[in-house]
């Protein structure tokens, strides 16, 4: 998609939630980093499988030329269509949860850094 890197990026952090969570160890960002990206290419490759949904001011555009955000719009009517590979969750009790009298325990912290003056 013929996109400039800052609406990409922007894209990414307020429609896809790029920088939304608060994650604790790097491992973490780069696995949400790496899911971020995959949902992206999706967009990119339904492009041409989903219906463009316009709001009322919005110009209709070819399905080639359509945006990641109006693609994100319609991705939801394709999903019915495809399917799962999951099947239905089976009905099950009440989770036992934590024992009684366990903590989970404090999240570890870390100092901070200051720059040399």
């Amino acid at each position: 998609m013929p996109l400039s890197v800052e609406h990409a990026i922007r894209f990414l952090k307020q429609a896809l939630g790029w920088s939304a969570p608060r994650v604790r160890h790097p491992e973490q960002a780069d696995r949400w980093t790496w899911l971020v990206l995959a949902v992206y290419t999706q967009l990119c490759l339904a492009r041409g499988v989903v219906v463009d949904r316009r709001l009322p001011w919005e110009r209709p555009l070819p399905p080639q030329k359509l945006t990641p955000t109006r693609v994100l719009r319609s991705f939801v009517t394709l999903l019915p269509t495809l399917g799962t590979p999951a099947e239905a969750p089976k009905p099950r009790g009440r989770s036992p949860g934590r024992p009684k009298g366990s903590r989970s325990g404090r999240a570890r912290r870390h100092p901070a850094l200051k720059k040399a003056s």
